[in-house]
């Protein structure tokens, strides 16, 4: 045992059986050497004590009063997860160290004690740490702050909530010099853009880069279908039966989908074929916290066999009694499969086990690039971009409620940030004229007076009643608009969506939290049911699909043009692929391949360019109108992650045209300024930046009252101030998030110098997965599913046809 260690840590690790790993003593030597540090280590290999080691050696050595260390988690249950494992090796060395956790389940008069009385180490989120800095008293809670530690930073770096935790790391930076900053990952493709993004000022050069050591290879393997891989759907429902095999057969499984509405359907399915009635459960963000909470402690006593959850449980689960993970449907990214794969075992030398589901045979191809990702060490590439102004403008209205400031010194502090470095005064000056009066165009109003601009040059904050508005509504996550799901009781099931429950009518049914409801009634904000044993729909929630990413794509597309590669595939895909290079073209790497065809009266264009479900329906929207333009009658478009087919009643002769790259300049342009998108994004950032309040004391706003606020507003911006702050946050995001435009205008890009067009007579065999969507509604009844599984099956036979 290295003498390194105090002499209470290195009695504890002997009495454990433990030596401490290489890469938990490089991060003590960083910082004893007062080096910040970025860890990077496989799930399993001590990251979380790895990361608080220096700190609990630091207070064994030097015993203080006050907040040492401050840990920062994305999900409030990281936080509490955390705090258990932090408690035992403190309580089992007898070590006079108190720690608690902060997030916004925290009870108000605990909150208060501990900005008055702060432990040594306290367990929080973004969210709070920001609220945390709009009090007074933040300058002596954080006067000696030594360490924070940002846990599972690749969740959230690159987003909003990133944004706002790095503008608050340069605040706490600014209390204290001499704080050192860690972050801890188990999935980071470029080291160097997290080590930048986590040092003060972006100097690269003063975070150490530690690398954990790599434990065994997992065991991953494709579940390969009794019969044949299925042409369409993304479930993997069809694989229920040997699902449930698996479950039986081991003592503990964890059920992975992409959506909640997956989740709730996969559960339904896997119930369905539970003959041996084994405890199995469901964990999904919109369950209530009590139904989650209660899952949660029966998976962590060992009393359930399985569990469907979504990207819900994608950290911080320390289960080791899982055997085995199981991803239903593509896995979209190398990153997010070890993520998962990780949550099993939690043993660095065994290896974790893990079992993919493909949805379809487009979906095969990419479980089988996800899995050779992984064996390659390769992971998805990350896309930091500046920082979002919605998110400045909160932070510097949490700022002003501490203490009035100088522009400049604050433009100064900011720009430490890194999202922020590049923000330039005229920007700066901007976000500070929309916290003043909220922009020309709303300045006559003076709830929108935040601020005060004073004559000595300082700002301050306009009246008291502002800074209570502003720890009440701070936050980045905005929910869209929802209706709580209770019974007559009172007793809460958890959320679905305003857009859903519109839909419903008194005596309607709808699985959630895996059981059958019936509609009792509805208000403005509750949707009051009953148990019922009848059938039911799978409810729907909105937000952005995950797409696959770009490497993986990269890799599905060189799987098409290697028929070398075909061998290691099932006999029906190597079989699909053959007939479609037999009958039409498999396209190269960089090209786009274009399939024209006529199919029962209608003229089909299929575009095979593996951008994601967002980038294609942008580019569905976008294609429409320019063939009605050009007079081609289209009636409607299908996409999924691989493919895009627009049908219409006139053939498409010419596809370069459709495809040109002033399509993002003039019809993407208007398309967007006249859907719901940007109202959509304009509704999130005006709540990000403060302008609209969700709550009042004592009242919650519903999320129609919320959206009616906003459209009204963003009427009068659009027509008095287009070029209004909030508008281009909005822009931004409708860009970036809803139409995936990035990875739309690599599309166009490539299209004119690259498009192979194909004209067919007929449907070809890759064409099948995408057009089995048409005609196919998101909740279909029996006699309708069979109707169009017969409709399928005559596609599949005449696109195979080789005559």
């Amino acid at each position: 045992m290295s003498q390194s260690l105090p002499q209470p840590l290195e009695q504890w690790f002997i009495a454990r059986g433990w030596t401490p790993r290489r890469h938990q003593f490089d991060m003590l030597a960083a910082a004893r050497s007062g080096d910040h540090a970025l860890l990077v280590a496989p799930t399993g290999a001590g990251k979380t004590l790895a990361g608080f080691l220096p700190t609990l050696a630091e207070l064994i050595e030097t015993p203080t009063e006050g907040l040492h260390t401050l840990y920062v988690s994305p999900l409030k249950a990281l936080a509490v997860d955390v705090r258990r494992n932090l408690l035992t090796p403190i309580e089992e060395m007898g070590l006079p160290i108190r720690v608690e956790t902060r997030t916004g389940d925290t009870p108000s008069d605990r909150k208060a004690r501990q900005r008055a009385r702060p432990p040594q180490i306290l367990l929080t989120t973004p969210e709070s740490l920001s609220l945390l800095l709009s009090y007074a008293d933040s300058f002596l809670m954080f006067a000696n702050l030594q360490t924070v530690i940002v846990d599972e930073v690749h969740a959230f770096a690159t987003q909003k909530r990133g944004d706002l935790l790095n503008l608050s790391l340069s605040r706490l930076q600014s209390i204290n010099p001499g704080l050192r900053r860690v972050a801890l990952s188990a999935t980071v493709a470029d080291i160097d853009a997290y080590r930048a993004w986590l040092a003060p000022d972006g100097d690269i050069h003063a975070v150490t880069p530690v690398i954990g050591e790599q434990g065994a290879d997992p065991h991953v393997a494709i579940l390969i279908p009794e019969g044949r891989v299925p042409w369409s759907g993304h479930s993997g429902k069809y694989a229920a039966k040997q699902v449930m095999a698996e479950i039986e057969r081991r003592a503990t499984t964890l059920v992975f989908c992409n959506t909640r509405g997956l989740a709730e359907l996969i559960f339904q399915e896997l119930w369905s074929v539970n003959d041996a009635n084994l405890p199995i459960a469901i964990h999904h963000g919109s369950l209530s916290i009590e139904a989650r909470r209660k899952v949660e402690a029966a998976m962590a006593a060992g009393k359930l066999r399985a569990l469907v959850a979504t990207a819900s449980l994608d950290l911080g689960v320390d289960w080791g009694n899982v055997d085995c993970v199981i991803q239903m449907g593509a896995p979209k990214g190398s990153s997010r499969l070890l993520q998962r794969i990780g949550r099993a075992n939690h043993r660095l030398d065994t290896p974790s086990e893990a079992i993919l589901i493909p949805g379809n045979r487009f979906e095969y191809l990419e479980a089988r690039a996800a899995l050779d990702a992984v064996e390659a060490g390769e992971r998805d590439a990350d896309d930091f971009r500046p920082g979002s102004l919605d998110v400045l403008a909160q932070h510097v209205m949490g700022l002003a409620c501490a203490a009035p400031f100088r522009d400049q010194e604050l433009l100064a502090e900011i720009r430490s940030a890194t999202p922020y470095s590049a923000l330039t005064e005229e920007a700066f000056s901007h976000v500070l004229h929309f916290i003043e009066g909220g922009g020309y165009a709303l300045r006559a109003y003076d709830r929108f007076k935040r601020l005060t601009h004073e004559a000595d040059g300082s700002w301050r904050v306009s009246h008291p009643r502002f800074i209570q508005q502003h720890r009440l509504n701070a936050g980045i996550i905005v929910d869209q608009p929802a209706l709580a799901v209770r019974f007559a009781n009172g007793r809460k099931l958890g959320t679905v969506e305003e857009g859903f429950a519109a839909t419903l009518s008194p005596g309607d049914r709808f699985f959630f939290s895996g059981t059958a409801l019936e509609v009792v009634r509805m208000d403005t904000t509750d949707l009051i049911v009953r148990a019922t044993s009848k059938s039911a729909r799978i409810p729907s929630w909105g937000g952005t699909r995950m797409a696959m990413s770009t490497r993986l794509a990269d890799r599905v597309r060189h799987f098409l043009a290697e028929p070398d590669q075909w061998s290691r595939f099932p006999e029906d895909v190597r079989e699909w692929l053959e007939v479609q290079k037999y009958r039409s073209a498999l396209p190269e790497p960089g090209q786009l391949l274009i399939e024209t065809f006529p199919h029962e009266g209608r003229h089909y264009l299929v575009c095979y360019s593996f951008e994601g479900w967002n980038a294609h329906q942008s580019l569905g929207m976008l294609l429409t109108r320019r063939m009605d333009a050009q007079g081609l009658m289209p009636m409607g478009f299908v996409s999924n992650d691989y493919a895009l087919a627009v049908y219409g009643l006139k053939p498409v002769t010419d596809p370069a045209s459709l495809f040109s790259a002033d399509i993002l300049d003039h019809e993407f342009v208007e398309w967007v300024e006249q859907s719901s998108l940007l109202k959509r994004a304009f509704r999130d950032v005006a709540v990000i930046s403060g302008l609209i309040e969700r709550q009042h004391p004592g009242k919650r706003k519903t999320g129609r009252q919320v959206t009616f606020s906003t459209d009204l507003i963003y009427d009068v911006l659009r027509k008095y101030q287009p070029d209004h702050l909030l508008l281009k946050a909005a822009w931004a995001d409708a860009r970036a998030r809803m139409t995936d435009v990035g990875r739309l205008g690599d599309l166009i890009d490539r299209a004119s110098a690259t498009m192979l067009h194909i004209e067919l007579d007929r449907v070809s065999p890759l064409a099948v997965p995408v057009l089995i969507l048409i005609g196919r509604e998101q909740v279909a009844q029996h006699e309708v599913e069979d109707a169009l599984l017969m409709e399928a099956e005559a596609l599949v036979a005449e696109a195979m046809r080789t005559d």
